[in-house]
């Protein structure tokens, strides 16, 4: 028999969990879209089968992802096809499903209150922050998902004002970048104390190429990292993201996915230590989908998610999945 092709249906079919608590309500704060001939096809469709597999997915954030920008217009207003593009499906969607959005904009623009002006009016009610990632590579030839920010862009003072207007402005900013620029994003986080800031994805640690072999060494400088940027009391985290493929489990190229457990196997510690230093309250289980699909599916990864969650108390564990997202997006 030919093995299912990583992916495919056939492929997750290999893996059906029954769902565990279907009844605790969860707002999932990290999903993309993308049309049909997008990065990665994922629309509204793809986004309520996943949503409606057996959890109790209550509402969801829209995370900028360069999807359907609007290529005819100058460089700094292409953003806001993505943002219309999702505020259009979300309209025309009865169920309410998508609560809100984070924008891409260009933070160190001497426009940008306008710019943000553009995009709560693009939003249609959904506009709720922004996120201009810092992630940058010394290496991206070795990466499937490179990120191709200046490597000091979280020290120029312009990007900085940026990030504190959004504050002001009572705007959310979320930052994806690589468990090497954690000490970039704490600096940035004492420096813009008043903005309400996301790190997403654990700061992405890294798993292949020339990281590979140094998973614990880059284990325990993470654990002192996240430490400390726990200390800012501006900075939540976003607890997932960390089965793309450049995370380095191997997930995505194996002949089937991984069950609950072994996701939890491989990455408990990051979550706990994470939840330990922020608190639940803090804290917000995200599916980064359809990226982290790449290796397990939407039932999975939230049976995981409960599985890790289990030793919390109920209120915690509803901090975990609805409230702390509820906050601090608004919904």
């Amino acid at each position: 028999m030919t093995a299912a092709a990583p992916g495919t249906q056939e492929w997750f079919d290999q893996v059906v969990e029954d769902v565990i608590d279907p009844d605790r309500p969860i707002v999932d704060p990290h999903h993309h879209l993308w049309k049909p001939d997008g990065a990665i096809p994922y629309g509204m469709a793809d986004l309520h089968a996943d949503a409606g597999d057996g959890h109790h997915i209550e509402r969801t954030v829209f995370i900028e992802c360069h999807s359907c920008y609007d290529h005819e217009a100058e460089p700094h207003l292409q953003s806001l096809g993505e943002t219309r593009f999702v505020a259009a499906e979300a309209a025309a969607d009865t169920t309410g499903l998508i609560g809100g959005i984070v924008a891409s904009i260009d933070l160190r623009r001497d426009d940008l209150d306008e710019l943000l002006d553009l995009h709560v009016d693009a939003g249609g009610g959904l506009f709720k922050g922004v996120r201009h990632a810092l992630a940058s590579c010394s290496r991206p030839e070795a990466l499937r998902i490179p990120g191709r920010a200046p490597a000091d862009l979280a020290h120029q003072p312009d990007f900085r004002r940026g990030v504190a207007r959004l504050g002001q402005r009572g705007f959310t900013y979320d930052s994806w970048h690589y468990h090497d620029q954690n000490r970039d994003f704490l600096e940035l986080a004492r420096a813009t104390p008043g903005t309400t800031m996301v790190l997403d994805h654990f700061g992405t640690p890294l798993g292949v190429g020339p990281w590979a072999d140094h998973r614990e060494e880059i284990f325990e400088q993470w654990k002192v990292d996240i430490a400390d940027i726990a200390e800012c009391p501006n900075v939540v985290a976003k607890l997932g993201g960390m089965a793309m493929p450049d995370n380095g489990y191997g997930w995505h190229a194996a002949e089937r996915p991984p069950t609950s457990d072994e996701f939890v196997a491989a990455q408990r510690a990051h979550y706990l230590h994470t939840i330990e230093c922020f608190g639940p309250e803090r804290c917000m289980f995200e599916s980064n989908f359809p990226v982290d699909r790449f290796s397990l599916s939407y039932r999975t990864v939230w049976n995981a998610f409960k599985k890790i969650a289990d030793e919390f108390t109920d209120a915690e564990q509803d901090e975990l999945f609805r409230g702390t997202a509820s906050r601090v997006y608004s919904l």
